[in-house]
């Protein structure tokens, strides 16, 4: 049985150890320096290896004397964990289903509630994020079929209301400069924007460093059940959300299965195809790390990315924009892209406490710190008063060290810290306010640094002038409110989990789909492709897609009805 916080408090406390990370010398214990604890956080969302460094590395020192390590879920980390009953200090799930589900089974997360840790040291989570925490709380009793009705979680992009949508994330980021310099050709299907970014190779070939340009960079690192990027260019032009081996369309809760004759995952697998057989697609992208296609991006050897990371945010660099290079959205007009809803329950990302820490008080400070408003503020842009502040009116800016590292996280930070701004970058992936959620520090505007009013001020270059000049706008929301869009309603839908015979289905189903994706996407012609997909059904079917198939449409439908339900519930508001 589980020991008590109380009893690990006190031991801890007769050890003369430190409590909670910020607590005085303890009478008796002499002079003795107080030792930094070391916390593992198992992130599933995590890209990174080793201990937190750089600004961030400090300002977590110096607060909580504690070092985080953190460990990706990299080769079957996360099967070796469970196996020895540790998944670490604090972890951050990439998904609260079938994984989350077996923790919360076997006992391996702490109960936050428990000798009411919550409320005494996560005091901000408590008041702040009761919906997220019931959310969590059900999903327990869904788990454990009623038994328990615990809370071992917080979700991520927690919201303080419904009634809004959060920023879009689904960009269309093209290269804008080419886009001009071919007179701004009107782009309505997706074989306009083929044949735009063929045109846009032709006078762009080589990349800064002499190499071939191609229309798009992908990487196989975030494939899930499908090809990552085959599915999202699918939401970026239909509106629809992934869901296990398919697409749902919030809009009529119907499901587009992957392997549905001429539906949109077929659809987008085809497009991606006709640009490898145009010699658009690079040919390293289905072996490439996402590092190296970012680096690729930066180069200017990408034409097109369908988000705005992969795109606009790693291109328009000083070097790019004053030279009149820029890479922003440029959306065909046929495109719905989905933006998800803002969700005062939280997303499906759920941070936890792992059930063998040492230092549940000590994690807890920490997540709860992650929820203030200075944690999250510093968690997105570096340390107040170094890199971002509030004026008189509490209007949030930038500092002008703080403009430099938006610019180039490279920038060296100074001020007492060692290193550049990426060196301190949190590596942990945390994630508790949504970006677009309201900051109560600050005067009625948001975490998104985007919609602060110091920095929707006149564009920076002439090329970003041409951008809102030609499409009538001063910033990316302005730009996708004037357009076609789906929105996502926030509910607490969750996955449900999957038994044991359809776990070991499931991965033999979607391996065949990953795998046989590629091969149809690098087909050489169209009858080779045609005939891949055709291998792809037959090998699916052989696996037991059918079974796959009803349970993701069952899950489908109990979204739908959620869905359905809150939109009833926003009318009688």
């Amino acid at each position: 049985m589980r020991k008590s916080i109380t009893n690990k408090a006190v031991s801890l406390v007769l050890a003369c150890s430190m409590v909670l990370g910020t607590a005085a010398g303890i009478s008796g214990c002499g002079s003795k320096k107080k030792e930094v604890i070391t916390l593992d956080v198992f992130s599933q969302l995590a890209n990174y290896s080793g201990l937190q460094t750089g600004w961030m590395g400090d300002i977590l020192k110096k607060k909580f004397n504690v070092k985080l390590n953190i460990i990706p879920d990299q080769q079957g980390m996360l099967q070796t964990r469970m196996e020895q009953g540790n998944l670490g200090d604090i972890v951050i799930w990439g998904n609260d289903d079938t994984n989350y589900a077996t923790a919360v089974k076997n006992g391996l997360l702490f109960d936050l509630e428990e000798d009411n840790l919550l409320k005494e040291y996560g005091p901000d989570i408590y008041k702040n994020m009761k919906p997220a925490l019931e959310k969590n709380r059900k999903l327990t009793e869904k788990i454990t079929n009623g038994k328990e009705k615990k809370v071992y979680g917080l979700g991520d992009a927690v919201a303080l209301t419904n009634d809004d949508h959060q920023m879009f994330f689904y960009n269309w980021d093209v290269r804008w400069d080419l886009y001009k310099q071919l007179g701004y050709p009107q782009v309505k299907t997706l074989e306009d924007f083929r044949k735009l970014l063929n045109d846009m190779r032709e006078i762009c070939p080589k990349d800064d460093s002499d190499n071939p340009t191609y229309a798009v960079s992908l990487w196989p690192d975030w494939d899930e059940s499908m090809v990552m990027y085959v599915k999202a260019t699918a939401t970026a032009w239909y509106g629809y959300d992934e869901l296990g081996i398919g697409l749902y369309d919030p809009q009529t809760g119907v499901y587009h299965d992957a392997m549905e004759e001429d539906g949109p995952y077929l659809e987008m697998l085809k497009f991606f195809n006709k640009l490898n057989q145009d010699g658009l697609l690079d040919p390293d992208s289905m072996t490439q790390t996402y590092d190296k296609m970012v680096e690729k991006v930066q180069n200017g050897g990408v034409l097109w990315s369908i988000f705005n990371y992969s795109g606009s945010l790693a291109y328009n660099k000083p070097a790019h924009t004053k030279a009149g290079k820029m890479m922003f959205c440029m959306k065909p007009e046929d495109a719905s892209p989905l933006v998800y809803g803002m969700n005062t329950q939280g997303g499906n990302h759920p941070t936890c406490i792992g059930a063998n820490t040492e230092y549940p008080e000590l994690c807890m400070e920490i997540m709860n710190w992650f929820c203030t408003p200075e944690g999250r503020m510093t968690y997105g842009y570096g340390p107040q008063g170094v890199t971002w502040d509030y004026d008189k009116e509490k209007n949030t800016y930038f500092t002008d060290l703080g403009k430099e590292c938006k610019k180039n996280e490279k920038t060296k930070m100074g001020n007492g810290y060692k290193g550049s701004y990426h060196d301190g970058v949190c590596q942990a992936a945390f994630s508790t306010w949504a970006n677009d959620a309201e900051n109560p520090d600050s005067n009625g505007e948001t975490y998104n640094s985007d919609n602060w009013k110091s920095n929707i001020t006149k564009a920076e270059t002439e090329i970003e002038q041409d951008w809102r000049d030609k499409n009538g706008v001063v910033s990316i929301n302005d730009y996708f409110e004037k357009g076609k869009y789906v929105v996502a309603p926030g509910t607490s839908f969750s996955l449900g989990e999957k038994d044991d015979d359809l776990k070991t289905t499931w991965a033999q189903v979607t391996s065949e789909i990953k795998a046989s994706s590629w091969k149809a996407m690098y087909a050489k012609n169209d009858k080779d492709f045609d005939e891949q997909v055709k291998k792809m059904r037959a090998n699916t079917k052989k696996y037991g897609y059918d079974k796959c198939l009803k349970w993701a449409k069952e899950q489908a439908a109990e979204r739908y009805a959620l869905e359905q339900e809150a939109a009833k519930n926003k009318e009688k508001k």
